[in-house]
């Protein structure tokens, strides 16, 4: 693999590019706070995951793993609080509170378990 240079301002810069696959990579929320976390915190992985073509690729894989256990806590937990369709429309003013504080424990639960792998 021969590696080609571009002068900017007196400076030789690599000529690099992404994997094609790492290029078509999304990251979502848990993705780039993730993928922020490490590039702050464990520079070294990060480092090796960037020039492996596989840091993308890695973040994606938290990014899923994050949205399964925020969709099955949720479930869980309006199952255990009986936070159901019924109270929904019985006492809506009620159900968006008792939601809205499911989703922050959540995220707070997720945040703690995710983002650190």
């Amino acid at each position: 693999m021969k590696i080609t240079y571009r002068e900017v301002n007196g400076y030789l810069i690599p000529n690099l590019k992404l994997p094609p696959e790492e290029a078509n990579v999304r990251l979502g929320k848990w993705g780039m706070l993730h993928k922020d976390y490490l590039e702050k915190h464990n520079r070294v992985f990060f480092n090796l995951l960037l020039t492996q073509g596989k840091l993308y690729q890695h973040c994606a894989d938290v990014e899923k793993q994050a949205n399964k256990m925020y969709d099955l806590l949720i479930e869980q937990i309006k199952a255990n609080e009986s936070v159901t369709e019924q109270l929904k429309e019985r006492n809506q003013m009620e159900w968006v509170q008792r939601m809205g504080n499911i989703e922050a424990r959540v995220k707070k639960v997720v945040y703690e378990e995710t983002l650190f792998l």
